[in-house]
């Protein structure tokens, strides 16, 4: 994409995040040529995205498509996804015998559409297969973030006789592509909270100062952005590198760091950050629910320790 085109293209997904969400927004995306653009340059069109859905407090269903991307089902009718479980970067699926087993996420757009696609483990590999969406429970998640509108998909089904074996990397690459994505959209909520809580201390004052002024405010918004600068540096990596495990390292830092946000910024923001008047509950609501998809941070860190300890080698050093 030539610098010309970038500037009308993220100008357009700023307007369209800025204002709209959820359905609406997937009707914009559609309209602005997202999906082409993620076919055609994949990163930009995710970090993009990602980035504004972060920091607008925006939902829509492209994660959707960013796992279709990889799988390499594009041409596919189906439009409604199952997603991983939350905490889980495993398929949503299991084959027992002749039943399929199913157990994941869909984002709001899934009850919408008459057919989902479900990718199931049977053995060493992995399977793609479609089934009528009304075969499945669908029970609204509520929860943390109410507003983002996932459901959890349950059931078990007969397993379809139309299967499409996937290529024994298509999950793992498609995983690490919805994990970079989900890490964007960490960084640029993380990066609103810090925005919030910078204000906040410019604007309060204590002791006829602006806490601002103050030695321990300041060792706090440092802490959010050099957590927030070294996720944001290891997002870039993984897509140079473009492997599962720096994409894993990368969604595990960026998880952290929006922890660390949502710690220290409520610290500064003292009272008003509890008040569901101020809006910083509601991009603390969202990053803990962001960071449980496709891999929590911790349980992302404790399965690359095991694999460390279990291969007894280092990865590649990455520079970032």
């Amino acid at each position: 994409m030539d610098p010309s085109d970038l500037i009308l293209f993220e100008r357009s997904l700023q307007h369209a995040v800025t204002t709209q969400s959820g359905q609406p927004l997937d009707a914009a995306l559609l309209e602005l040529g997202w999906h082409d653009a993620l076919t055609e340059d994949t990163q930009t069109a995710v970090a993009t995205l990602f980035s504004l859905q972060g920091s607008e407090h925006a939902s829509s269903s492209s994660l959707d498509h960013v796992l279709l991307n990889r799988l390499d089902l594009r041409g596919s009718a189906v439009t409604g996804v199952v997603l991983p479980y939350f905490g889980q970067s495993v398929p949503p699926g299991a084959l027992d015998g002749d039943d399929l087993v199913v157990r994941g996420l869909g984002s709001a757009a899934l009850p919408t559409h008459k057919e989902a696609l479900v990718v199931a483990r049977t053995g060493g590999t992995a399977v793609a297969a479609v089934l009528p969406t009304a075969d499945v429970t669908l029970r609204p998640v509520h929860g943390m973030d109410p507003e983002l509108k996932l459901v959890e998909v349950t059931g078990r089904v007969p397993a379809p006789a139309a299967q499409q074996e996937l290529p024994s990397s298509a999950w793992s690459s498609s995983v690490a592509l919805c994990q970079l994505a989900v890490g964007h959209e960490l960084v640029g909520a993380s990066r609103k909270m810090l925005e919030l809580a910078r204000l906040h201390a410019l604007e309060r004052t204590q002791f006829d100062q602006v806490i601002g002024k103050f030695q321990a405010v300041r060792h706090r918004l440092a802490e959010t952005l050099v957590a927030l600068e070294a996720a944001d540096a290891m997002l870039g990596a993984a897509w140079e590198d473009g492997s599962p495990t720096t994409a894993a390292v990368a969604k595990a830092l960026a998880g952290r760091g929006a922890r660390t946000a949502a710690r220290q910024c409520q610290q500064v923001l003292a009272g008003i950050g509890f008040t569901t008047e101020h809006e910083f509950h509601r991009y603390v609501r969202r990053v803990l629910v962001l960071d449980a998809l496709f891999g929590a941070s911790r349980s992302l860190t404790r399965e690359l320790g095991v694999e460390l300890l279990t291969s007894q080698r280092l990865p590649a050093l990455v520079l970032l």
